[in-house]
């Protein structure tokens, strides 16, 4: 019995021998592979990234709003227009009779251009918060201050702002005590916040927080809250705590019964199970497409396999004649596919991570590169090579060594 050293010997002197044919040959299986490889680093990075940036709304902390978080019907969001406005007086009431709920704080956002002295930044997002969401919001404040719960009461005109503005206007200066106007209203800045970073290419460092009654006054009452609660304690008491707001809000709005609520909440799994549905159905379209480029590539190898059987019909009825048995000739020829196949896999594994970690590097897009997935790589074009080989290798093998050494 040849063993596999040998058959790894002659496989590679095969392919050596007809080296533009190989590369030819495994080009799709290639593609194929790297295609797979790059989607799957993109979207297990992106994953990663919604898990620790995009959902994380703190710890315990979900959201109530009269509109839904994430849209995916829009005649759903139609209706909910009709829904009835999230108010201060539902905000205190919340505060109030929540038992389960350690915070209860609120937010309103909108869109403006800020400027300071001749510098303009655009789409920058102005929020409106309660003073208590400096303990409820993640961002973490990096010089200055918080505005306080009478800095709120009196409508004071004082701001935090984000990195992206600070890097923008102050970039050789100390922020704090600096005016800057939001639209018509001017605002002394008390605070900058820690860099965030971006969002799968959305920037989040481009805002400034003023507190709730400032931004009333300034944008207009007529507006409905978003509530951000934080619970008490663990998963338990977090449930309890969206049962008791639920039943509040319920109840101010008179529905009983099955009747539908006239608001949404909203929760960091919540979040992230909706990203992973919709990732997960661009992950199922790319791998179908990259699947069908490999399954090309091993239809090409197969039958690139087949002529080289013919062409070396003398060579397998020599070897048959000197002793060779058909399982060594099948396993020849088995090695011969699956070594070409690894050879495309592993180069593939290697382009997809290359393009995945350039598409990082060069634009704000995430992507993880992990172990198993070089692994799913390699292993699918093993088996593209193991399957898509079985057949030249059978009919290798089943040659009459006789016929055999009649052909020229």
């Amino acid at each position: 019995m040849i063993s596999l050293g040998d058959n790894l010997r002659i496989a590679a002197g095969a392919i050596r021998a007809h080296k533009l044919r190989a590369v030819l040959t495994v080009v799709g299986l290639t593609m194929g592979v790297a295609t797979l490889i790059a989607v799957m680093t993109l979207i297990q990075g992106a994953n990663l990234y919604v898990e620790r940036k995009v959902a994380n709304l703190g710890t315990n902390v979900f959201r109530v709003s009269r509109l839904p978080f994430a849209v995916t019907d829009f005649t759903a969001l139609v209706k909910a227009q009709r829904n009835k406005y999230i108010t201060p007086e539902d905000l205190s009431a919340v505060q109030a009779a929540c038992v389960h709920c350690a915070q209860a704080g609120a937010s309103l956002s909108t869109t403006v251009t800020l400027r300071y002295k001749d510098r303009q930044l655009d789409d920058v997002t102005l929020y409106g918060y309660t003073p208590n969401m400096a303990v409820i919001d993640t961002r973490t404040v990096q010089s200055g201050r918080y505005f306080t719960d009478l800095e709120d009461t009196h409508d004071a005109a004082v701001c935090l702002i984000g990195e992206n503005v600070v890097r923008e206007f102050f970039p050789d200066l100390d922020p704090i005590g600096k005016v800057v106007r939001a639209g018509n209203q001017e605002y002394t800045v008390i605070g900058s916040f820690e860099r965030i970073g971006s969002v799968l290419g959305q920037e989040q460092d481009n805002f400034l927080i003023i507190p709730l009654h400032t931004y009333l006054r300034g944008q207009g009452a007529r507006a409905s809250l978003t509530l951000q609660v934080q619970a008490t304690g663990g998963e338990s008491l977090f449930q309890q705590a969206q049962d008791e707001t639920r039943a509040l809000l319920r109840a101010r709005r008179h529905i009983t019964g099955a009747r539908e609520e006239d608001f949404f909440v909203g929760t960091a799994d919540a979040y992230i199970a909706l990203w992973q549905s919709i990732s997960s159905a661009f992950f199922s379209v790319f791998v179908m497409v990259s699947s069908i480029s490999a399954v090309v590539g091993g239809i090409v190898i197969m039958n690139v396999m087949l002529v080289s059987v013919t062409e070396r019909t003398k060579e397998i009825g020599v070897r048959r004649a000197v002793g060779a048995t058909e399982s060594d000739i099948l396993r020849q020829f088995l090695v011969e596919s699956m070594l070409q196949c690894l050879i495309g896999g592993v180069t593939g594994v290697a382009i997809g991570f290359a393009c995945a970690l350039a598409l990082r590097s060069l634009t704000s897009f995430p992507a993880a590169v992990q172990t198993w997935v070089a692994i799913l790589g390699v292993t699918l074009s093993s088996t593209i090579g193991l399957f898509f080989g079985i057949y030249p290798a059978v009919k290798a093998a089943r040659l009459d060594p006789v016929a055999a050494l009649r052909m020229e």
